[in-house]
Formats: C-alpha cells, sequence, structure tokens
C-alpha cells in the first residue's frame, strides 16, 4: 500500500508519517512539500494526507487536480481551519483531520482509509476476473477472459493470444491490444505483450513466463522493472 503525506510543514510531515510507520510498517511512504512537487510526481497513490493551507498551490487546487488526471487516491484533508471541511467533500475527499488531532482520531481516520482501499482492491479484482474480450478467429466469435491471457505476439498481421491452455489467432494491431489491457500488462518489445501475472523469471535481455517461454527485453528493460516493482506493490507483493 502506498501512503503519501504533502505539507509545506516539516513537523506535520514526520508526525503523520511516524503514525503511519507504527500502525502500517510494510506500507510505502512518500512525502510532499508543495502541491506542485506532488502533481510532478507520476505515481498512483492509495492514500493522501494532503494539507490545505500550502504556499503556492493549496490543497484544494492540488486535489482539484489529481481528480481532473483522473486519480482516483482516497483524499485525507489535514487543515487548521475547521471552515475548510466543507470545502473537501467537492473533490471527493474521504474524510479530514483538524490540526491538532489526537492519536485515537488518526487511528480511527487511518482504519477507515485502509479498509476502504482493501475493500476497492478486493471489487476490482473480482471484476478483473471477469473481465473479457471477444475476438473474431476462424468465422467464430471467441471469448477470452483478460486473466487468462500469459503473452499476446504479433506475426504476420495476426496477433496470436497465449492462454494459459490454448493459443487463439485474429487479424489486428498489438497497439490496439495493447490499450485495451491495461497497466498488468507490459510490452518488452515490439512483437510481445506480456501478463505481468505470469512472469517466471527476468534478466537484463529476457523474461521468462510460467508456461517456459522467453521473451526478449533487453532495449526496455529498466521499464520493465519499475513497472513490475509497480504490479508487485499494487497487487501487495515485496521483491525481495
Amino acid at each position: 500500500m502506498r501512503i503519501a503525506v504533502c505539507d509545506d510543514e516539516k513537523a506535520i510531515r514526520k508526525l503523520i508519517g511516524d503514525k503511519v510507520r507504527k500502525l502500517y510498517p510494510q506500507s510505502e511512504l512518500l512525502f510532499f512539500e508543495s502541491g506542485e512537487e506532488l502533481l510532478a510526481r507520476e505515481c498512483q497513490l492509495d492514500i493522501l494526507f494532503l494539507d490545505i493551507q500550502m504556499p503556492g498551490r493549496n490543497g484544494m487546487e492540488t486535489a482539484r487536480e489529481l481528480r481532473r488526471k483522473g486519480r482516483n487516491t482516497i483524499l485525507v484533508f489535514v487543515t487548521a481551519i475547521e471552515e475548510y471541511v466543507f470545502q473537501a467533500f467537492d473533490v471527493g475527499a474521504f474524510h479530514y483531520l483538524v490540526k491538532p488531532f489526537t492519536d485515537e482520531k488518526f487511528h480511527e481516520v487511518m482504519a477507515s482509509a485502509v479498509s476502504s482501499v482493501r475493500e476497492r482492491e478486493d471489487k476490482e479484482e473480482a471484476e478483473k476476473k471477469e473481465k473479457y474480450m471477444m475476438v473474431s478467429s476462424g468465422g467464430s466469435h471467441i471469448k477470452i477472459l483478460l486473466d487468462d491471457i500469459v503473452y499476446a505476439e504479433v506475426f504476420n498481421r495476426k496477433i496470436i493470444i497465449h492462454k494459459r491452455d490454448s493459443t487463439v489467432e485474429y487479424y489486428g494491431k498489438l497497439s490496439d491490444l495493447e490499450k485495451s489491457l491495461g497497466e498488468d500488462f507490459f510490452r518488452p518489445h515490439r512483437a510481445y505483450l506480456i501478463h505481468f501475472k505470469y512472469v517466471m523469471k527476468y534478466n537484463a535481455t529476457s523474461i521468462t513466463m510460467e508456461n517456459g517461454s522467453v521473451i526478449m527485453a533487453k532495449a526496455k528493460f529498466p521499464e520493465f522493472v519499475k513497472k513490475y516493482l509497480q504490479y508487485n506493490r499494487r497487487k501487495g507483493k515485496e521483491i525481495v
């Protein structure tokens, strides 16, 4: 779980950070001194503690920009002035903390936010298992569950989808398939699109999938490692 604190006061960043570490030591914790710094960092956050009164771009403006970018981060506003609380709900705030707040209040808000994150993850996982695509192959329309796709490759204008137990071929563009499958998939080579779920091992030149297939990845290796680590964080898995 990735949790961030955005506050121009160093003492508040440390205070909230210490409380989070004490309650959820396994979480990834990020700190930002301003709204500009936060928005410049292209990363998906699960929970964000966001100060409202900050120099430059304040918390409300920062939250609106996050929502405009489509970020579904759980927002917990931190403010010293209670009147701002009513504006918080205009940007889909999950909760708020009025400074100074007690340990009891922080624990209550944090537990509720974490519970919401986990419920959302469970729902997304359940929905993902049911997601499918329809392709036309050999005069038939075939249903393919996205969760069953190990990897796809393109050959002679045909896309070959390698599932856990079979393959399906159809005419199409790998770039179109890449856009439709989402962030759990990665294109390490122009001819291949892999599902992170089925990666067995990798090195600086190739990726080995669970079915034994070896995919070339030398040119995009640094990007692959970055995206694969992000995938594992989303799934709550750590690489040691």
